[in-house]
């Protein structure tokens, strides 16, 4: 594949957009990479902003010739533009379309099982790479268990997840979550194999995966777990790549079991942040969210650079 660009950057006027573009400048600018995005304003204010030597394109979400046309000149598009089930399905269809791989950072499952369901077969068939999932969501928790299930002899029949972190969400997260309830389509990824491939699961791994995280005492870790609040996207990816793992020779093991859950030093902050996290699921949920959506931050805006600098995370896991 040989085309005028190697990676497109779509979505590249948004908050986590205009970070990625500031890094791959500065990291990776021998690489031929374009920015896009529907405002051709907006473009040129972030290229000028933090002078990036990529050229622009100008295509709009919805918008299926220019995203075809777009497709077309690039090898990857990496998309920061969500909420994916709003501004994501054109784009993955053309880049299928024009066989052209897709990256994303999307934590909406639901929207993830349409497009597997969609597009898997073609881009399988196709030799595509569509890789959903590649920011915090969930990169840590699906290579963390690659890893851990490289360092092992033989199958592995469990892994516990134990995430610590600090950080703040952007206003496109905070948009994702209150509109996939809007539009009553989280639903459809809340099963705990939703991204599994038909007939890849075994009967141990129906009975023994649980999703109910409480709080309760890590002795192996000198700590405690609750619930967290990524775990839904997070569970469902690394069991889907556990399941795919047997066609290309990483086989976790026919009854492995994934599991994950936040981590603390103490039980008092386990408590607390539980309670936090399940009252924040309760009013996602709920009528309330359209008269709480104002208090929260807008696409496009997001924590400081101070905040980012502060910010890590840390994951744990047992085998």
């Amino acid at each position: 594949m040989s085309r005028k660009y190697k990676i497109v950057i779509f979505g590249a006027t948004g908050f986590t957009g205009e970070l990625c573009a500031k890094f791959m400048s500065e990291k990776y600018s021998d690489i031929p990479i374009a920015i896009a995005g529907r405002s051709l304003e907006k473009l040129k204010k972030i290229k000028k902003n933090h002078g990036l030597p990529f050229p622009i394109i100008v295509a709009d979400a919805f918008d299926i010739d220019a995203l075809e046309k777009m497709c077309k000149e690039t090898e990857v598009v990496l998309s920061t533009a969500g909420p994916y089930h709003k501004y994501g399905s054109d784009l993955l269809a053309a880049c299928v379309k024009n066989h052209c791989h897709y990256v994303d950072i999307t934590g909406e499952s639901f929207w993830i099982k349409d497009m597997i369901e969609k597009h898997h077969k073609e881009a399988r068939d196709k030799g595509l790479r569509i890789i959903n999932a590649c920011g915090f969501d969930s990169a840590p928790s699906d290579l963390g268990s690659f890893y851990a299930v490289n360092q092992v002899v033989g199958d592995v029949k469990s892994i516990q997840c134990f995430q610590a972190w600090k950080g703040e969400a952007s206003g496109g997260t905070m948009e994702t979550m209150f509109s996939s309830m809007d539009a009553k389509l989280a639903k459809r990824g809340l099963g705990k194999f939703s991204l599994n491939p038909k007939n890849s699961l075994s009967e141990n791994q129906k009975k023994n995966t649980n999703d109910r995280i409480k709080v309760q005492e890590i002795p192996k870790l000198g700590g405690w777990t609750g619930p967290f609040v990524m775990a839904l996207p997070n569970t469902r990816i690394v069991r889907r790549s556990a399941a795919l793992s047997k066609s290309v020779g990483k086989h976790y093991g026919n009854d492995f079991v994934y599991s994950e859950g936040a981590y603390y030093s103490k039980k008092s902050a386990a408590k607390k942040m539980s309670f936090i996290t399940l009252a924040l699921g309760l009013v996602i949920v709920s009528p309330l969210r359209k008269l709480l959506r104002g208090f929260f931050r807008k696409p496009g805006e997001g924590p400081s650079q101070r905040a980012m600098d502060s910010g890590f995370f840390k994951s744990r896991f047992l085998v």
